[in-house]
Parts: C-alpha cells; sequence; structure tokens
C-alpha cells in the first residue's frame, strides 16, 4: 500500500515478480488489491522466477513478460511444509495398499499416526482453493475475452497444478511450457530496450539482496520503498 500510494492508477501496473512464493492468504490478498486499485490492467514481468504464489499473482494479470531465462513454477499448495496433493497421494496408497494386503498395515500404521487427524480434509481445502481462484482470476482477467477459456483454463490448472504432473513444488517451468499450457506469454526478447532495463532493475535487487541484510524488497519507478531486513 506504500509503494502504491499516489500512482496514476490509470496507467495500469507493470509488476516486476522475483520471489520464491508465499502463503495461499497471502497471494489472494495481493492480488485483491491490486486489481482494486489497476482492475485487470496489470501485467506481470519475470525476470527469472516467480514460483508458487508468484505464479498465481502472474496468473491474475492480463499478460506475463517472460524472457529464456524466466521461470514460473507449479501452484499445487503447500501445507504445513509438504505437498497437499503428496499427502492425498500417499493416503490414497495406503489404502490401497492395506486393503489388498493386511499385512501392510504395520508398515503404514507408523506413517500415517505421524499426520494430524484433519489433514486430508484440509489439504483438500487447500487444493480446492487455490484451484478456485486461479480459475477465477484467468477467467476475469487473462482469458476473459477468450472464447476457449474453460477449456484453457482446466488445462492450465492440470499443467501447474498437477502435483502428479509436475512431480515437485520446486519445479522450474520455462515460457515456452507456460505458453504450451494456455497462458499469455509476451517475450521479453523482442524488446531488448525494456528488456535491458528490466534487468538492470533485477540486477540491482540482486546486488542489494547480496550486500545488504535486506530480505523483500518492493518499489516503485518513483522510488517509493518498503524494505525489510533482516536484524
Amino acid at each position: 500500500m506504500t509503494t502504491i500510494h499516489d500512482l496514476d492508477f490509470t496507467k495500469g501496473l507493470d509488476l516486476i515478480l522475483h520471489t520464491p512464493g508465499g502463503g495461499t492468504a497471502a497471494t489472494e490478498s495481493i492480488v485483491d488489491y491490486l486489481r482494486n486499485m489497476f482492475g485487470t490492467d496489470i501485467r506481470a514481468i519475470i525476470p527469472q522466477i516467480a514460483m508458487s504464489g508468484g505464479t498465481m499473482i502472474a496468473c491474475a494479470c492480463k499478460s506475463i513478460l517472460m524472457g529464456n531465462q524466466s521461470s514460473l513454477g507449479p501452484i499445487d499448495p503447500i501445507f504445513r511444509g509438504i505437498p497437499a496433493h503428496g499427502v492425498i497421494e500417499e493416503f490414497k496408497q495406503a489404502y490401497k495398499e492395506c486393503k489388498a494386503d493386511s499385512a501392510k498395515i504395520p508398515l503404514w500404521q507408523p506413517i500415517i499416526a505421524k499426520y494430524h487427524p484433519t489433514l486430508i480434509g484440509e489439504c483438500n481445502k487447500a487444493i480446492k482453493w487455490a484451484e478456485e481462484m486461479i480459475e477465477e482470476w484467468l477467467l476475469s482477467g487473462m482469458l476473459k475475452d477468450d472464447p476457449k477459456a474453460k477449456t484453457k483454463i482446466k488445462k492450465i490448472k492440470k499443467e501447474l497444478g498437477d502435483h502428479a504432473l509436475t512431480k515437485s513444488h520446486e519445479r522450474h517451468l520455462s515460457s515456452v511450457k507456460c505458453e504450451e499450457a494456455g497462458l499469455v506469454i509476451e517475450k521479453m526478447e523482442d524488446n531488448p530496450n525494456l528488456q535491458d532495463a528490466i534487468l538492470s532493475v533485477h540486477h540491482a535487487c540482486m546486488h542489494t539482496f547480496s550486500q545488504t541484510n535486506a530480505y523483500k524488497i518492493i518499489e516503485n519507478h518513483n522510488g517509493k520503498a518498503y524494505v525489510l531486513q533482516a536484524r
């Protein structure tokens, strides 16, 4: 809110993202606030990576500007440090194996016993929440004028959110892969001057991270910044 204050909201927003991701609730709040200020006139710019929640924010924009070196990541939710999809898969595997062979019960019991009683339900809710957010944002933003929007959204949710397909929450998805999934991708290399400006900002931030105690920076083009530093 500090860095958005006093900007001309009628000009839209170019949002440069470099993030390993974050919680679903925080992601939803950021998107809700930015859309309240700029509507859907927001373009995501990814100089290097925007993983997990960063990918979800990018999907809420009208387009995503990426370079050959840029990556988005899977949007399957992480619940209490583990992939929610992974927990569901493991429970299904345990049920299947124990039903087929009762001798497997003692093997699975200590594994399942480590999980909280409500874990399955919470994981299912987390998955549904993430999928509903992405579908709503794509339908009202990036793909709102696309006659094949629903078909594309179904594919995007599968390509980005299916843990069985992506195999790892840390997997990097290139601009080509993201475009094939159905996202609206702009090529950074098509505009060398813009690419140079974007990477200059990115490198300046990365040098700041490596040489100072700063670990989070939110800054606008007018120089107004919000910086968090480790004590």
